[in-house]
């Protein structure tokens, strides 16, 4: 039987409150493997634990937020496995990716970070010098925006998580337009997997890049986040919390506005003031 896991799953927890306890059935966010392989190689580039929903998309972001894939017309077709020497319950943990003709990606560089942990993003990448030697542009100027417009982000966020509404176990990244409109938002276990999966939709829409979106994400901002951010060409990217040091540096590098401790009517710009209006 080949069946979907979803992406959130019963389980029964006992609640101890005021000294008395009850159980009860509560709903907790998926975490599983997901395998992507590249065909026709039969090769296996990543192992993500992620939450299952816009496994594509997932993929297709992660490619290209690597340097495996350059736009739309280097993919042919992503699909599930039907390796039959797989378990059903395991086959839609592998994702197939089969590139155009005459594509002989450079996999070296995913060598040294095969398993990727929800947590932290791809373990030992390699930092801003990755990016440099991937010619990735600097960000054009524009689009400013207003302090008010930044303040409403987080709440919209928060609105259309409807999986974290159910677990509250979830991260999410989100897409807006230069005037706050909410275009795409994906929940995952990991920040890194959901903006790839955000990455993913656009560039398997033609929309890439993202040169007037906002990028927001729960949680903080991570080299991860940026490095993605950078290569799908996001002037504006927010956070609920703090950056980190490299984080800092890739945006200052590559003409990226930074916010962290986006709460309330507070935030802080790191890099890129330029873009927030407050005359």
């Amino acid at each position: 039987m080949n069946t979907q896991t979803g992406s959130k799953i019963k389980a029964q927890v006992w609640v101890v409150e005021n000294g008395k306890m009850r159980s009860r059935l509560d709903q907790l966010t998926t975490e599983e493997p997901l395998e992507i392989r590249l065909a026709p190689f039969q090769k296996t580039v990543a192992v993500t634990m992620r939450t299952p929903g816009a496994d594509f998309e997932l993929a297709a972001g992660f490619l290209y937020s690597e340097g495996v894939v350059n736009d739309r017309e280097d993919i042919r077709r992503i699909s599930y496995c039907v390796d039959k020497l797989v378990d059903g319950e395991q086959r839609h943990n592998i994702v197939n990716v089969e590139l155009r003709d005459g594509l002989i990606p450079d996999l070296q560089p995913l060598e040294r970070h095969f398993y990727t942990s929800s947590a932290c993003g791809v373990c030992g990448k390699a930092s801003l010098e990755a990016l440099r030697l991937r010619g990735c542009p600097v960000i054009p100027s524009g689009p400013t925006v207003t302090p008010e417009i930044i303040y409403s982000l987080p709440d919209k966020l928060r609105a259309a998580q409807g999986i974290f509404a159910a677990t509250g176990g979830l991260h999410a990244a989100a897409i807006f337009d230069a005037q706050g409109q909410l275009l795409n938002l994906r929940e995952d276990v990991g920040r890194h997997n959901a903006l790839d999966k955000l990455i993913g939709t656009a560039l398997l829409s033609d929309e890439l890049p993202l040169n007037n979106c906002i990028v927001l994400v729960s949680g903080r901002s991570s080299f991860e986040i940026l490095q993605k951010s950078t290569t799908a060409g996001v002037p504006i990217v927010c956070s609920v919390s703090a950056p980190s040091s490299l984080a800092v540096s890739v945006a200052k590098e590559f003409g990226i506005t930074l916010i962290g401790f986006l709460r309330g009517e507070r935030f802080n710009v790191y890099t890129g003031l330029q873009r927030i209006n407050t005359a």
